[in-house]
């Protein structure tokens, strides 16, 4: 599935079953919201902490979910992900063509 296609399809779900989207400062907080669940399970999966009896442990189900949500404002705000990606590609190649290659850091 492309990024256009997503974009379609979230649409589609939201007029078919969602009645629509929530506004924008509402979508807003559910991003921050589902980012947070990805913290956490990342920080329980890759860090230093413990998943507690029940929790979720798939990362995969809380990207999705953000992903989504990131969807859903996009299409609210007119943003074209697939132009937009496509854009931030070009800012960081000119940017960072030889940034990180000669950072001592990452050797």
């Amino acid at each position: 599935m492309t990024l256009n296609e997503a974009q379609k399809r979230v649409d589609q779900w939201i007029k078919t079953y969602g009645v629509r989207y929530f506004n924008e400062m509402t979508n807003m907080a559910i991003l921050t919201e589902e980012v947070g669940e990805l913290a956490r399970i990342m920080a329980r999966k890759y860090g230093e902490q413990s998943f507690k009896e029940g929790e979720n442990q798939d990362p995969a189900e809380e990207m999705a979910d953000v992903l989504w949500v990131l969807i859903c404002l996009a299409n609210q705000t007119g943003v074209d992900l697939t132009d937009a990606l496509e854009r931030s590609f070009e800012k960081k190649t000119q940017r960072d063509n030889t940034r990180h290659k000669n950072n001592i850091k990452l050797k």
